[in-house]
């Protein structure tokens, strides 16, 4: 397990675990929409794992209208990303999309310093609520806890909620909830 420090400002595009700015998505990528409201996802975080690169959208049209929390729901989203894909910056939806959240560089570390903790990496998810492991839509089987990012500024995880990503490596699938 790894902390996620925050870094301060980095590009937008930047390679390394990050919140806000642009995806980096496949060339074929399209931007999702949230299936509730029907508004296009805010992009949250860039995180590359061990087995791929997840990308972590949220609903942010109306906070607490749509169903964030919840997985299945739609209104969120996370893709992961194979390494051998090749990624390069999205395109933020204009002019009905949300606008890029300030990019902020996530800082791997194995202890805390003098930085404010922005989540964490691997290990075993640290719940507020239940046990929300989501299955895998294509497998069935539990997804692997991946990351947790904490509510911050610029993320909106209800009142100091957490973010959970979660991922199928066989299947190259990604699932995203938070709790509060």
């Amino acid at each position: 397990m790894h902390l996620l420090l925050h870094d301060g400002p980095t590009a937008a595009d930047a390679p390394g675990p990050r919140t806000g700015g642009l995806p980096l998505v496949p060339a074929d990528f399209a931007w999702p929409h949230c299936r509730e409201c029907e508004s296009p996802l805010q992009f949250i975080a860039h995180l590359p794992l061990d087995h791929g690169t997840a990308a972590v959208f949220l609903c942010d049209f109306d906070p607490g209208l749509c169903s964030g929390w919840d997985a299945d729901s739609g209104a969120n989203r996370a893709h992961l990303f194979p390494h051998e894909t090749p990624l390069a910056p999205g395109t933020a939806p204009a002019p009905d999309g949300p606008a890029p959240l300030p990019a902020t560089a996530l800082h791997p570390a194995t202890h805390p310093d003098d930085r404010p903790e922005a989540g964490r990496l691997g290990g075993a998810p640290d719940w507020i609520q239940d046990d929300e492991t989501p299955g895998c839509p294509d497998c069935a089987a539990p997804m692997a806890f991946a990351a947790a990012l904490e509510d911050d500024t610029d993320l909106n995880f209800g009142d100091s909620g957490r973010g959970y990503l979660f991922t199928c490596r066989p299947c190259v699938r990604a699932a995203f909830l938070w709790q509060c």
